[in-house]
């Protein structure tokens, strides 16, 4: 288990800030910054994603205001998260054709679709427990129910 060091307060009056750990610097960078706490848990789902699908460790930091003054809301965790599967990583390709290469291309969209639904409620650390979880309903889900269920999951987070 990798150690960190202790995720520093940002500079500044107090907003929402997600702090990522950059371990080849041994530092950290505000990867996002809002003053509503919506856009940040958004943006941190994304770069989450991203540092994953490049096979990089993801630690995040959150901060936000709280009566007034810094709060640390999420706490790095001291393990080192596992990069993300990258089963649709060809999938995608422009020309690729087939009803293999649609189907794994749907099924990444489902996907998508998921953990976009989650990051926006705010899970955007997932385990690899949760990870196994949304595979399976990709796979079992069809396109109007994954998206259905991503709504509720936005709607529980209070976006409209």
């Amino acid at each position: 288990m990798p150690k960190h060091p202790p995720c520093p307060q940002p500079p500044g009056a107090p907003r929402w800030v997600a702090m990522f750990h950059r371990p080849a610097e041994g530092s950290w960078t505000v990867g996002a910054e809002s003053p509503d706490r919506a856009p940040v848990l958004y943006a941190v789902g994304d770069m989450t994603q991203t540092l994953r699908a490049r096979g990089e460790e993801v630690t995040v930091a959150l901060w936000g205001p709280e009566n007034g003054a810094w709060h640390l809301f999420d706490a790095p965790a001291a393990r080192e998260t596992a990069p993300a599967p990258a089963a649709s990583a060809g999938a995608s390709a422009p020309g690729a054709g087939g009803p293999d290469r649609l189907t794994e291309r749907m099924r990444g969209r489902r996907h998508q679709v998921l953990l976009a639904g989650l990051g926006k409620a705010g899970l955007y650390d997932l385990s690899d427990e949760d990870g196994v979880a949304v595979r399976a309903m990709a796979e079992l889900l069809d396109e109007p129910t994954v998206r259905r269920v991503a709504h509720w999951l936005s709607a529980a987070a209070g976006e409209r």
